[in-house]
């Protein structure tokens, strides 16, 4: 019993050196050597769930810490329970067990800290990591702020919320990294990107003090600035300087499997429709294992939504509804899904199919109903369905007396020549705004647009309360009187008479202005011609001495170069040659020449002269003693055709028909 005692004390001591070189594997080895005596003994099953939890064995001591609930207190070994369930990603686990604890330590609101994170409950990580700088002094205090920076950089950008002056310092290139990412949700772009370079400058100078890390270490962590820097480019319209850093960013292969997926999805989003092939490349990048452990949810959307939207492109329609429909159960409110399905539809010509989708998700989603409502009725126009579009249009509550949709309403029923219904959306909106916007410039701009297009259709009695409305506004517009006036002789000439009386007199309607000069404007359409002076002798002649208009001179035509100007010209040359009096016409027995016809070359004259009957003794077949059989080729200055191999023979072999009864046929 003895030496199995001091045995164990052996052991405990080279648990204890181990532990403080960091050598945790010899740990293990002698804190299971330590239970082969001592099967229960407590401190040695927390030092081996240390052990392996250094070891990256979270599965393993997590299984120890459940096999032995019994032996082990809870509260002992509550953090590293949690611990190992947080890098399990079994973060709701992790939640309650720390939830769970009696007393909240430092360590456990740290780790707390990070579960809300991971889980988006930014408002409570907030509070936890305030509560831990106020009462916490250690050399974890940089880190801790580095934190509380990143949960208020989230809140900007997932949760829009205007962030307050934490005072933060900016002393580290991560502190400085995420007062960037702060301002990118506020919009603050300029202000981001000089931000993200004064980050980058920090980095670069904190790792050079290090001789042992190298270039390339040093571009692999600057790779999430860089992509930042290149998102914040593609957000200001430069997207070929950030799709040259997105692909220098995923050259690097950095081990973040969150940063790659990042920038790959936002490479797709550049190449839309184009250049499938590198999307459907970068596409793989995010489907990395652990990427949905790295990322914001709604970057997780994001990305899902960008998958389908590939998969139209490349007319996988099969695998766009299969996307789309994961993603409409998993975001049941979000339109995009079912803007997705409907986009597949109309690409496959189902536009009844996808017209019945957006009424059906309308009905079933009034939240989300008003841009479903817009996408309908683009698709009714796209059609030709004009009032049908028109009806969508007018059911939408939220924008239905905007100027912009009273202006798209009035120009669709104007093209489809229906002035009533157009005239009837200018009385609702003007009636909207006098009981809502009396008075307003956008009440007062729509009642004027309502009179102008009365008046542009001959509806003049319509537009009289219109036009008597803004006059009152404003007694001084004279062209607002004028058409009253005119509006109202059509309808009642003594109205009309008596709103004349408010017209200005001629006298104070004269303007100081000079005819002479308007008249040679370069504007008038007209432009007096000034008279020429008088000069020396240059005296105006008497009436009827004036100087006679001079007459062209006729240019003498060209003559025939054959031409005898000493010879008569033929009186007769005028008429054509059937008509003149020596015309004898053509004379029968001859065949005109056919030159062109025949063998190559050949004239009619070349056959008659080598037709033997008609010659009177034919020439000898055999070519005389002395003279040559072949004739002489004339000289020719040709280039010799550039050597060319052999076409390959294109004749085929036809079969022989073989005798009936044969077994193959052909």
């Amino acid at each position: 019993m003895a030496s199995g005692t001091g045995t164990v004390a052996s052991l405990w001591t080279e648990v204890n050196r181990c532990g403080q070189n960091g050598d945790f594997t010899r740990a293990l080895k002698a804190v299971n050597k330590i239970l082969n005596e001592v099967k229960d003994d407590v401190t040695a099953l927390h030092c081996k769930i240390v052990c392996l939890i250094q070891n990256g064995g979270f599965k393993e001591a997590l299984n120890v810490i459940n096999t032995h609930t019994k032996t082990l207190p809870s509260d002992a070994i509550v953090f590293e329970k949690a611990y190992c369930e947080y890098r399990l990603n079994r973060v709701e686990s992790a939640l309650k067990t720390i939830e769970s604890a009696a007393e909240q330590s430092n360590k456990l609101k740290e780790l707390y800290g990070q579960v809300l994170y991971r889980l988006e409950r930014y408002d409570e990580c907030q509070e936890v990591y305030n509560d831990l700088i106020r009462n916490s002094v250690d050399e974890y205090e940089e880190e801790r702020k580095t934190n509380l920076s990143a949960v208020v950089a989230a809140q900007s950008t997932w949760e829009k919320v205007a962030p307050e002056d934490l005072g933060l310092p900016e002393s580290t290139y991560e502190l400085c990294y995420n007062a960037a990412c702060t301002l990118i949700g506020q919009g603050q772009l300029t202000e981001a990107i000089n931000k993200l370079r004064q980050a980058e400058d920090l980095c670069r100078g904190s790792l050079a003090e290090d001789s042992d890390v190298t270039e390339e270490e040093i571009e692999s962590e600057l790779a999430i600035i860089h992509s930042q820097m290149a998102y914040i480019m593609q957000l200001q319209g430069r997207t070929e300087d950030a799709l040259q850093l997105y692909n220098q960013v995923i050259k690097l292969k950095p081990s973040d499997v969150g940063l790659l997926a990042v920038t790959a999805n936002n490479i797709i989003t550049i190449n839309k429709d184009q250049n499938v092939f590198d999307s459907k490349k970068k596409v793989k990048l995010t489907n990395a294992d652990g990427v949905e452990y790295k990322l914001a949810r709604k970057q997780l959307q994001a990305i899902d939504f960008n998958k389908a939207l590939l998969a139209m492109y490349t007319n996988q329609a099969d695998q766009c509804r299969k996307l789309s429909s994961s993603l409409q159960s998993q975001n049941p409110g979000h339109p995009r899904p079912v803007l997705i399905q409907v986009a597949q539809l109309c690409r496959e010509k189902q536009h009844s199919k996808a017209t019945e989708l957006l009424q059906r998700f309308s009905d079933q989603h009034p939240e989300s109903a008003s841009g479903i409502k817009l996408t309908m009725a683009q698709l009714f126009l796209t059609q030709g369905h004009v009032t049908k579009a028109c009806d969508i249009l007018r059911s939408i509550e939220e924008f239905k007396h905007k100027p912009g949709m009273v202006s798209a309403l009035v120009t669709m029923y104007s093209h489809e020549e229906d002035i009533d219904s157009a005239i009837d959306i200018f009385s609702q909106s003007i009636q909207y705004y006098q009981s809502e916007q009396p008075g307003q410039a956008s009440h007062l701009s729509l009642v004027r647009e309502a009179a102008n297009f009365k008046l542009k259709y001959g509806r003049k009695k319509e537009a009289i309360s219109d036009l008597e409305q803004l006059w009152k506004q404003n007694t001084n517009d004279v062209h607002t009187l004028a058409q009253l006036i005119s509006a109202y002789s059509l309808v009642d000439q003594d109205k009309a008479k008596s709103l004349s009386k408010h017209l200005p007199s001629p006298d104070t309607m004269s303007f100081n202005v000079d005819v002479d000069a308007l008249e040679n404007s370069h504007g008038a359409t007209y432009v007096r011609k000034k008279a020429a002076k008088v000069v020396g002798e240059n005296l105006p002649k008497e009436q009827g001495q004036g100087d006679l208009k001079k007459k062209r001179k006729k240019k003498k035509g060209k003559l025939p170069k054959n031409c005898d100007p000493k010879a008569t010209p033929d009186p007769e040359r005028w008429l054509p040659m059937r008509e003149r009096s020596y015309y004898r016409g053509r004379k029968k027995g001859k065949k005109k020449e056919q030159v062109g016809k025949g063998t190559q070359g050949a004239t009619s004259g070349a056959s008659a002269e080598l037709d033997a009957s008609k010659t009177a003794s034919s020439p000898p077949t055999s070519p005389r003693p002395g003279s040559s059989s072949a004739p002489s080729a004339p000289a020719s200055n040709m280039v010799p055709p550039r050597q060319q191999k052999p076409a390959p023979s294109t004749r085929k072999k036809q079969p022989q028909k073989k005798k009936k009864g044969g077994k193959g046929g052909w």
